[in-house]
Parts: C-alpha cells; sequence; structure tokens
C-alpha cells in the first residue's frame, strides 16, 4: 500500500500527528499528557489495521457520568476509518460489519458497561467478539441459513475496537487496552464546545490526511519491529507495539514521546487494576500478613486482611449488589486458583500453635506465586512494620519488629488476640 505517485507530495507524519493531538486538545480533557500521545497514535493505527498482526483496544472508563468518554469516542469517530459506534449491537451484526466489502471498521462502543457491567445479561457473544478480535486470524464460526437449512461458516472478528463506560472491564479486555481514566472537568479546565455540523468536516480532513499518509508508510510499519521501553514486554508489549511502530514511523517527538507514554499508562494500569483479587490478594498476604513469618493460621490472616484500610477485604462484592467480608472459605477458594512450587493448588494445613492445630497457610506454600504474581517488594522503613505480624516455630510466637503493636498467640491459647499499643 505504498504510495505509488512518485510526484506525490510527501507528508509530514510528526506534523499531522501534532494536529490531530492539537484537534483532541479543542474537545477533549484527558487526565495525562500520555493519554493525548496514545489516542492521538491509536486513531493512526486505525487506518494501519492490516500492517498489524494485532490491535490495541483503547478504553475511556470513569467512575461517574459527565467526565468526557462520550465525547472522547465522537472525536475519535470524526478520526478513523469506517467508523461505526454502537451502543448496542447484536454479535451476528458485529460480525457481519466487519466481513463486509469496503474495509475493516473502526468500531466504537459506547456505555460499554451495558456489556459487561453487573448488570449486564444476554450480551455473551459480543463479549466472545470483544475478547477475539484483538489478534489478526481471531474467529468465531457460525451457523449461517434459512430454517433447517444451516451452514457453518467462519467470520473474522479483527479491527479496531475504543469503548467508553462507567466502572471498569474484564481482565481478558483491560489486558489488551490502552486505558484512559477520565474525570469530571475542573473549574479552570476549558474546551470548545463541539459543533458536529462544522467540526465533523475538521476531523474528516484530518482522517483523510491520516490515510494518505498511512499508504505511504503502510509497508514501513508493517515490516518494523519497534524497541520497547525497558521492562515492557508480554501483554503489554503487545498492545503497544502497533502504536509504537506508528511513532517510529512518523519520527520528529513521537517516537520519545510514545515510550514515555507508553511507561507511564503500563504503570498507571498496574497501580489501578481491580481485575484480579487473586494477586490482590497474594501480594497482601506477603507484604501485609506475612511479613516473613513461615506460617499463619487463618483466624490470624483474616483478622489483618479485614483491618487494613484501602483493602477490598471487609466490603466484597460478587453480584455487585450485596458486600460481605471475606471469609476463610472465600480465602481458601481465592488462593487455590494458584499452585505451590510442587505444582499443586495452594491449600489451607494444619499449624501447631500450642496444644492446638488450627488451619493456616505456610510461606513456602506462597512462595511460588508471591515470586510469579506479585509486583516487587516494597522497600522496608523503620515506620513500616506496624501491620500485624504472627511468626509460629515450633509451638513458640515470635513477635518482630520494633513496633509493639501485634497479633500474638500464646503457646496455651490459638484465639487471635487484638492489638494493642
Amino acid at each position: 500500500m505504498t504510495s505509488t505517485n512518485p510526484d506525490a507530495p510527501s507528508i509530514d507524519g510528526a506534523a499531522l500527528l501534532d494536529e490531530v493531538e492539537a484537534f483532541h486538545r479543542r474537545f477533549n480533557v484527558f487526565p495525562t499528557e500520555a493519554a493525548y500521545v496514545a489516542v492521538t497514535l491509536w486513531d493512526a493505527h486505525a487506518h494501519l489495521i492490516d500492517a498489524f498482526d494485532g490491535t490495541a483496544r483503547l478504553a475511556f472508563l470513569s467512575p461517574e457520568p459527565g467526565s468526557g468518554k462520550s465525547r472522547a469516542l465522537e472525536i475519535v469517530e470524526t478520526l478513523t476509518p469506517r467508523a461505526a459506534t454502537t451502543v448496542n449491537a447484536s454479535a451476528n451484526a458485529l460480525f457481519r460489519l466487519v466481513e463486509a466489502d469496503g474495509g475493516t471498521p473502526t468500531l466504537l462502543f459506547d456505555e460499554i458497561d451495558t456489556v459487561f457491567g453487573p448488570k449486564a445479561g444476554g450480551n455473551e457473544e459480543v463479549r466472545g467478539f470483544l475478547n477475539s478480535g484483538y489478534r489478526r486470524g481471531g474467529k468465531s464460526l457460525r451457523c449461517v441459513g434459512d430454517g433447517s437449512n444451516q451452514n457453518a461458516e467462519w467470520f473474522s472478528s479483527f479491527c479496531a475496537v475504543a469503548m467508553a463506560g462507567l466502572g471498569s472491564l474484564p481482565d481478558t479486555i483491560l489486558t489488551r487496552s490502552v486505558i484512559i481514566r477520565m474525570r469530571k472537568r475542573a473549574p479552570n479546565e476549558k474546551v470548545e464546545p463541539y459543533r458536529r455540523r462544522s467540526h465533523e468536516k475538521q476531523g474528516h480532513a484530518l482522517r483523510e490526511k491520516l490515510a494518505d499518509w498511512s499508504a505511504t508508510v503502510h509497508d514501513q510499519v508493517a515490516e518494523a519491529w519497534p524497541e520497547m521501553p525497558e521492562g515492557v514486554s508480554d501483554r503489554p508489549a503487545d498492545v503497544w507495539e502497533p502504536l509504537l511502530a506508528v511513532a517510529d514511523a512518523a519520527g520528529g517527538h513521537w517516537p520519545e514521546r510514545a515510550r514515555a507514554a507508553c511507561v507511564a499508562l503500563i504503570k498507571a494500569a498496574q497501580e489501578g487494576d481491580e481485575a484480579s483479587l487473586g494477586v490482590r490478594l497474594l501480594t497482601d498476604l506477603r507484604d501485609c500478613v506475612f511479613c516473613g513469618a513461615d506460617r499463619m493460621p487463618t483466624a490470624a490472616i483474616l483478622e489483618v486482611l479485614l483491618g487494613l484500610d484501602d483493602a477490598p477485604w471487609a466490603d466484597l462484592s460478587d453480584d455487585g449488589q450485596h458486600s460481605k467480608p471475606l471469609t476463610a472459605r472465600g480465602l481458601s477458594k481465592l488462593l487455590s486458583q494458584y499452585v505451590r512450587p510442587d505444582n499443586t493448588p495452594i491449600r489451607p494445613r494444619g499449624i501447631r500453635v500450642g496444644s492446638g492445630t488450627p488451619k493456616g497457610y505456610y510461606a513456602e506454600d506462597l512462595s511460588d506465586a508471591w515470586a510469579r504474581y506479585c509486583p516487587p517488594p516494597p522497600e522496608k522503613s523503620a515506620t513500616a512494620a506496624t501491620a500485624a505480624t504472627l511468626q509460629v516455630s515450633e509451638g513458640e510466637s515470635v513477635a518482630e519488629g520494633p513496633s509493639e503493636s501485634r497479633h500474638m498467640f500464646a503457646e496455651t491459647d490459638t484465639r487471635p488476640l487484638r492489638s494493642v499499643g
């Protein structure tokens, strides 16, 4: 798809992306500079979708309405090829749209929480479409025909998808997405009122420029293997590869800005990720509960977890409506998803405490999961030892650290005592 007209004027890709970013800034208030960079690169990558093996999802999310998510999608719509916005489409219609003549569409889903939220129902096929369409070759098998005359056919789901919604999304979507966490505009944040009748034409003009520039760099991008920032690998690298390839093709300050945005948004996603409750549990067990102890009774673990500030354990919800604290059964269910070093599920075991053997967990059973799933442990400091710590070794209770506030077991009593200061 490289331009075949040698007399065609060259297009300054960096300057063009600057124009696209400026167009977003007129109407959108994004939370960070990195967000403007990522969204601009995403707009351009949609024009080069057939040059990539995969595509990054773009997710505008917020906890409250009125945070500019729909307006962000509206501007993206004017800049991307064959854009189709929907709030309620069947999976069959989506498959037909992707397979239709005229090129791969850019799908824009507003109110995506109606598909993935706690009250969503009957959207399993749409979820399957979104889960499978992030990579080239993603297909689903469907029956096509009239009445009893049905034939099985494969339908592609590979296309660029941007979404906007309240709350969060399933981990299968979040890990394949560039996440922009929108927020309400502050009084000092001003944007230009968007008027579709006039501004849409301006966006379309930029869209045509992006299409022309994309044709000139298509082959370069298709063969590119962009260098990832240090520490970016696996799924995040898959997400950012097409965006970094676009930045490298544009040149100028975009390669540097793109990699800075990549690192910033990946870090923000990891810090704000609530999708993996299991990883949060493992991390809290390592950093707030065990703290170097070799074993801990379940009762003591729960007491510490339920007392943690800014933690979900005292208010878990499994249906979006009813909440309850973490129980021994819930703890066992979450940890059983992970395995011990011998590849068997993590299970509670008897722990010798004085004359009793309450159920609990051993650090050696959790060690492999800690190493594989948890972020690096925080730096220890003199004030960090305020979390409750129980060291049970050969029936004796040992309290470590400078703080006297501890949950401890006496040799003759297996009940956890409240910490005292």
